[in-house]
């Protein structure tokens, strides 16, 4: 009894921890972290200017090859895709299904694999129509959360409840939604043909996927995956809608971005993930949408119906089942396969440029 007392004692006599920052090895290592993260945001910047530096030299390499075969807009190569059949449909549904949520881009893949195979490029609108089953999928698997999070926002506006997290959520994705509207609209008006030439290259796809790679490794080593769903705010819509923006290029990935910098703003890994699907239904539904308008104008004959129909129901099923299985990953796991996998993906890519195999 006594030796119990005398413990509780000197326990209750311990002397309080040093606030961080003080002369302990504690605070010296959180200052050097806080100061090494802090030090890595004008890193992450830099990595940023140098994906779009990148592109930008290879657009002034393929314009002055261009502008020597007199040749600037190019028409054979912009209206260079090809009719895919029910069969190849199918696989690329499944490609978009099992990329489209996990962080190594379906765009790049969609592009990539079709050519590899020698079918050819499915084209910009194919790719996007399809992504209507990535929707549906997304849709069906986060429909309950959907729901309470327009339920919460509609009472939260009658009731003047400002303070609802529910509210501020769909403010964020509303928000964060806005960048990738603004510039996918700015391209698609004013320079389509270029997008197809530049962005959409092979060279293009295979740097800008090992530098989001790197981005990813790097937000893998410095979040601290602390905050989870209830934590989110604007301030995270907004960055992480930027983010998302990136994604007009292809090879960044919607998913791999928005992870990424999920990561770096010290989310959770499945929080991340849970965040960028839900922010990615408007998106992926207003470009779905836009493409499919086009592709019935043009006459959905001209793509063939039954094969754009194959696509979204492929689609549909392995975007569900890529959903429920990155989620759970995350849960265990770190993105360090999807960094390996993404530096792979580039490597071999410049590769086969450089062998000649692809253009």
């Amino acid at each position: 009894m006594f030796g119990q007392t005398k413990k509780c004692f000197k326990r209750d006599l311990r002397l309080p921890r040093k606030p961080y920052g003080s002369r302990y090895p504690l605070g010296r290592r959180v200052m050097r972290s806080e100061s090494f993260r802090a030090s890595s945001f004008n890193f992450i910047c830099w990595m940023c200017f140098g994906l779009v530096a990148s592109v930008f030299v290879l657009a002034v390499e393929n314009n002055a090859t261009l502008a020597n075969s007199g040749n600037i807009i190019a028409p054979e190569v912009v209206n260079s895709t090809t009719q895919a059949n029910v069969f190849q449909a199918v696989v690329l549904g499944f490609v978009q299904g099992a990329t489209e949520f996990i962080p190594i881009s379906s765009t790049a893949h969609l592009k990539v694999v079709p050519v590899f195979f020698g079918w050819g490029d499915p084209g910009v609108s194919f790719s996007a129509v399809i992504q209507l089953g990535s929707l549906a999928a997304v849709l069906s698997y986060f429909w309950s959360d959907l729901s309470q999070i327009t339920r919460g926002m509609i009472k939260a506006v009658r009731t003047s409840d400002y303070d609802s997290q529910d509210f501020w959520l769909a403010v964020g994705i509303a928000i964060g939604t806005i960048p990738i509207l603004v510039l996918g609209l700015l391209l698609k008006a004013f320079e389509p043909a270029w997008y197809e030439n530049i962005f959409r290259s092979m060279p293009s796809i295979a740097v800008v996927s090992i530098v989001m790679a790197l981005l990813l490794a790097l937000a893998e080593s410095l979040g601290n995956q602390k905050r989870n769903f209830s934590d989110l705010s604007v301030k995270d819509g907004i960055l992480i809608g930027l983010a998302q923006a990136l994604a007009i290029i292809p090879g960044v990935s919607r998913s791999g971005s928005t992870v990424t910098f999920g990561l770096f703003n010290n989310l959770e890994r499945a929080t991340a993930a849970r965040f960028s699907f839900l922010l990615g239904i408007p998106a992926i539904f207003l470009s779905g949408l836009v493409e499919l308008k086009g592709m019935i104008d043009d006459g959905v004959a001209s793509s063939g119906a039954m094969p754009l129909i194959a696509g979204l129901i492929s689609s549909a099923v392995f975007s569900y089942l890529a959903i429920a299985w990155l989620l759970e990953f995350l849960k265990r796991r770190s993105t360090w396969v999807f960094v390996w996998y993404r530096l792979a993906f580039g490597v071999l890519i410049l590769a086969a440029v450089a062998l000649g195999w692809v253009k």
